[in-house]
């Protein structure tokens, strides 16, 4: 059997994008975007959109561009959903009103959402964006959009049938109004899966980790990533799993007291009253510390007071709140995060010194 590999071959200058792939394209925000489908027809909801290579893959591959501060709006998947950042930087939010959490990402990252929550994106950078799209099985299914979404998609002209097409009501009229699809009811909502930002910075991949991140042939676990041993290109010994990492977590309404150390992830969403070392350290929304802090990492959604001393990022969420002296290799500040106090960037590579007590201060 011979195969045209040409019939396989998709370069990026013959893609034919859709410029209205879903019923929010008149919306602000939206109307500044390109889908393209490369393998699989995806999720669009544009009839017309064109399909680069249509034969199944078991999978589909699309791509997004966008201008600044354009994307998509808030969503769900029944099948897998891989983001993998081309060009530029770009916004994820998620929850039903958009303010559950949010994470952005740069070129070279990757992130695997969960089914059965609502995400929405856009591109946050200077000039237009482009990232690729995995989505799960031959038929990924359909979209589901929040109620607000489809209702705000409504006024401006686009409605969504059950069957999938997209009417563009300023050119088309609807002849059986019973068969658009109506918004979700509060009790189906419910059904709707939540995860807080430093949840979803589970499933993401960080460029700048990448040597972080090995695989072998007994590598997979379902919505888990794994660490694997710094080894050589060419190693001479057989590639060898480390131990799944244990991480201690500080649930919502406990109160702790004291010093806490951990040779690997610590996560707090509880009130801790005292110093904390560790690798990498994630504050949840509803924890909160006052002590010193030693860790590689600091993710703050909550709030932090104290000595702070950070060997590579130091990142806060939107919800955050940091105070004392801080000491940081890389700082990353989200849209209303807030950060009061001494600032200092140390190199990673220098050994750092031990702060005076933070309370004078």
């Amino acid at each position: 059997m011979s195969i045209n590999i040409t019939s396989r071959l998709a370069r990026f200058e013959e893609l034919i994008p859709s410029n209205i792939p879903f019923v929010e394209g008149k919306l602000k925000g939206h109307q500044d975007r390109k889908n393209y489908s490369v393998i699989g027809p995806g999720v669009s909801e544009d009839a017309r959109q064109n399909v680069k290579i249509a034969e199944e893959h078991g999978f589909n591959i699309g791509a997004v561009s966008a201008a600044y501060k354009n994307g998509s709006g808030l969503h769900s998947h029944t099948t897998a959903e891989v983001f993998i950042i081309h060009s530029g930087a770009w916004r994820f939010y998620w929850g039903v009103d958009g303010t559950e959490g949010e994470v952005i990402l740069n070129k070279g990252d990757v992130a695997s959402f969960p089914t059965n929550m609502f995400r929405g994106f856009q591109n946050v950078s200077d000039e237009e964006a482009l990232m690729f799209v995995v989505l799960g099985e031959n038929d990924p299914g359909v979209i589901t959009w929040t109620p607000k979404l489809l209702k705000d998609a409504k006024k401006s002209g686009m409605v969504l049938m059950s069957d999938n097409s997209l009417i563009d009501t300023d050119k088309q009229t609807i002849t059986d109004e019973t068969k658009i699809i109506q918004p979700l009811e509060d009790n189906e909502l419910e059904t709707f899966d939540h995860y807080s930002s430093s949840e979803i910075e589970k499933f993401v991949i960080r460029l700048n980790d990448k040597d972080k991140y090995f695989v072998d042939d007994d590598h997979y676990q379902s919505n888990k990533i794994i660490n694997y041993d710094h080894v050589n290109d060419q190693p001479t010994e057989p590639i060898k799993k480390v131990k799944e990492k244990s991480s201690l977590i500080i649930g919502e309404g406990a109160t702790i007291k004291g010093e806490i150390k951990e040779e690997n992830e610590i996560t707090i969403q509880g009130n801790v009253d005292g110093d904390i070392e560790c690798k990498d350290l994630i504050v949840g929304k509803t924890g909160s510390i006052k002590g010193k802090i030693k860790a590689d990492t600091l993710t703050v959604e909550g709030s932090v007071e104290g000595e702070i001393n950070i060997k590579d990022l130091l990142k806060l969420m939107s919800s955050s709140y940091v105070s004392g002296k801080i000491c940081y290799g890389s700082l990353q500040i989200n849209e209303g995060g807030k950060l009061i106090g001494e600032l200092e960037f140390k190199d990673k590579n220098i050994v750092q010194e031990e702060f005076k007590d933070w309370k004078t201060l």
